[in-house]
């Protein structure tokens, strides 16, 4: 045949044959669900567990859980870490370095989402003190939240909650469409969002109220014998009114103004959290719309009964045996309303905790507490003996020392006297190594992973002038117990993914928090422009 002719035989048939069309792309989740579980140890899956048999249970089952996932920062606090959820960045990016610093320019002591100019706005009676108010405008970085607001359409709408105002608001954003927390007795908002209350917020909480909540004492979910360790351990430091043991008395104390009391120390708040997260999938018709929503619950009573009752107190088991079941009712609702393959969700903490001190030391360890008094006069004898008597050290805040204007400049101007003074800080019973703030100040110079970890916590104006390490086993402050280490117990958290477009399974390489959230964002095409975490490849279809 001419080849003339076999050429056009061939064009002919090419263009006879069938053309495959091109694949659609994945349709994107109709909802993000971010849930925290405040000072939730990474083996608490593992020392509890085995007593779970809804929500958690499932999630961890029949998710992607990640079983090596750790922050690399030394403040391991509730401020810092749902910060960390919230946008994949750390401390030294965030500015949520403490729940509360040291404010130079006011000369006072504030919270890390303060706002004076955002007075509260609270749904019902509250005692609230005058001239607070919280936003999250000290938030230096964007959340998963503020990006897909900014690059999907519709528009993304935020709703958060917690018991706390800087765990609703790290993971909410600059711009929910409602953040919601517990304050002076009653559920608060900010006015940085909304002048008047939530129309069915404020519905839902006059048909719920707290007081109804409050009938019952508190016992034990499960029998006494599916309970690990002892009840009743030593230093266990409950709440006003509550002895060391089970039952503890709920009633006549937690509605009205002032009585945060024993409702905020209790498991009914988590459930509470559940009947809000599920109002406003009711409501706001969350993931029902056109585009793609986001809704944060962080359950804050792991934490709250934590530090009273201790990490193995069977009051901590049996806050987290009620969450399982609320964390059940929650999927649920999402299964039901959304639908099971339209939403993706994430499960993280955002520290871990130490055991009491007091209970590790009976067992031999060396243990104790670092204690804030004694640090800050260690710390201004330390500088009276370089520069002169004087008031030199003004607050000590977590592991964060502060000193008063001009302190620094003179100890710099004498060779040696910062380096002289660090030491004393370093040789502190309990403490492991401090640091200058000029050593803080560019992670990547750090020498070694101390440092490392004390820079990543370091925000140049509002960190301390010197940042101390406390030793394994070794906590600062007198509470039952607490966290703010680089100690596995405090860094180690359960990272867990669930939904659509994740992979099931138990994964074993090393992850951060950080990385929560731009894996969701790679799954919906959204870029974090200001994250420290990346996308887990393995874990997404």
């Amino acid at each position: 045949m001419h080849a003339t002719k076999l050429r056009s035989l061939v064009l002919a048939l090419l263009l006879a044959a069938p053309v495959a069309a091109p694949a659609a792309p994945a349709a994107k989740p109709k909802l993000v669900v971010l849930l925290a579980v405040d000072q939730m140890r990474a083996d608490y899956v593992d020392w509890y567990g085995g007593n779970w048999k809804g929500g958690l249970r499932r999630l961890f089952d029949k998710g992607a859980h990640f079983r090596n996932a750790r922050y690399p920062y030394l403040t391991t606090i509730t401020c810092p870490g749902h910060a960390t959820i919230g946008t994949g960045a750390y401390p030294h990016l965030t500015g949520m370095i403490l729940n509360t610093w040291y404010d130079r320019g006011r000369k006072k002591v504030i919270e890390c989402t303060d706002d004076p100019a955002s007075p509260l706005v609270p749904h019902g009676p509250a005692m609230l003190r005058a001239g607070i108010g919280d936003s999250s405008r000290n938030l230096m970085v964007p959340t998963l939240g503020d990006e897909m607001q900014a690059q999907l359409s519709p528009r993304t709408r935020i709703a958060s909650f917690s018991m706390k105002a800087r765990a609703s608001l790290n993971m909410a954003g600059h711009k929910p469409d409602v953040a919601l927390w517990f304050e002076g007795g009653a559920w608060v908002t900010s006015s940085a969002f909304t002048r008047e209350p939530v129309p069915w917020v404020q519905k839902l909480i006059d048909a719920n109220p707290v007081a109804a909540t409050l009938q019952a004492p508190w016992t034990r979910l499960m029998p006494a014998a599916a309970y690990k360790y002892e009840d009743d351990s030593a230093a266990e430091k409950p709440p006003g009114g509550w002895g060391r043991t089970f039952p503890h008395e709920l009633k006549g104390n937690g509605s009205g103004p002032g009585a945060n009391g024993k409702f905020a120390n209790s498991p009914v708040a988590d459930e509470y959290l559940v009947r809000l997260a599920r109002g406003a999938l009711a409501d706001m018709k969350l993931g029902q719309g056109p585009g793609t929503d986001l809704l944060a619950v962080s359950f804050s009573m792991t934490a709250i009964v934590g530090h009273q009752f201790g990490p193995r107190s069977h009051e901590v088991q049996d806050v987290l045996a009620r969450l399982d079941g609320d964390v059940a009712q929650l999927l649920q609702a999402l299964d039901s309303t959304v639908g099971a393959d339209n939403y993706v969700l994430a499960l993280s903490a955002d520290h871990g905790v130490a055991v009491i001190p007091e209970q590790a030391k009976a067992e031999g360890k060396d243990a104790g507490r670092v204690i804030t008094n004694d640090m800050k006069k260690r710390t201004n004898d330390a500088i009276a003996a370089e520069i002169g008597a004087g008031t030199h050290v003004v607050d000590l805040q977590g592991n964060d020392i502060y000193l008063a204007p001009g302190v620094h400049d003179a100890l710099a101007a004498k060779p040696g006297a910062i380096k002289r003074v660090v030491a004393v800080v370093a040789s502190a019973p309990g403490v492991s190594a401090a640091f200058d703030r000029d050593e803080l100040k560019d992670p990547a110079a750090a020498k070694d992973p101390v440092q490392k970890a004390a820079a990543l916590s370091y925000f140049d104006g509002r960190s301390g002038d010197i940042l101390f390490s406390p030793r394994k086993d070794w906590i600062v402050g007198s509470i039952g117990t607490n966290h703010g280490s680089i100690n596995d117990y405090d860094q180690r958290v359960p990272v867990v993914f669930y939904g659509k477009g994740i992979k099931p399974g138990k994964y074993d390489e090393p992850v951060s928090p950080a990385d929560i959230t731009p894996t969701i964002a790679q799954l919906l095409g959204v870029k974090m422009s200001r994250a420290e975490g990346h996308a887990i490849a393995a874990v997404l279809k």
